[in-house]
């Protein structure tokens, strides 16, 4: 299920996106936030449960791209894994493509996705308290501070809470 933004395209993962996806988890300064550095076989791995979730849910994050030559710039979308109490909101860009206001305009699209399509009960994001530039673009999207849970092997997280 593919949608488009203004800049943006919003699709499904497919194998030539890996050698990008792989980079930003060989990056330590991006990966400390999306789950860690890791190698080429895990990020693999990695990717094709994104492919799957959307096998299995019928929704999940979309490999995002710019609609002016296609360049991959990071992914976002919705995620439900076995025993988180919520739906979530998540994403990240790759370097190259942070500051370009890409983060709001998927954001955008992947809540328009969720109010309209998936209907959650509730839709929150998961942020590492450290993370200024994530927690900054919850609030550009609307969502607010709404306490603290600890996620299994990711540690302690805020909860940024959007209205669907």
């Amino acid at each position: 299920m593919q949608r488009e933004t203004e800049r943006l395209r919003l699709r499904m993962w497919c194998d030539s996106d890996f050698e990008a996806y792989a980079a930003c988890y060989a990056d330590p300064q991006l990966a400390r936030f999306i789950g860690g550095v890791c190698d080429r076989e895990t990020a693999w791995r990695k990717m094709a449960g994104l492919a799957g979730h959307w096998a299995l849910r019928g929704f999940g994050y979309w490999a995002v791209e710019e609609r002016a030559g296609g360049g991959f710039v990071g992914c976002v979308g919705l995620w439900r894994s076995d025993g988180w109490p919520e739906h979530e909101l998540g994403y990240w860009l790759t370097p190259a493509a942070q500051g370009n206001g890409y983060g709001v305009e998927a954001g955008r699209e992947a809540l328009a996705f969720a109010r309209d399509i998936v209907r959650p009960p509730s839709l929150v994001s998961y942020i590492d308290p450290r993370n200024q530039p994530s927690r900054r673009l919850a609030e550009r999207l609307g969502a607010r501070l709404d306490g603290r849970i600890e996620l299994l092997a990711f540690g302690p997280h805020d909860v940024w809470r959007h209205d669907v």
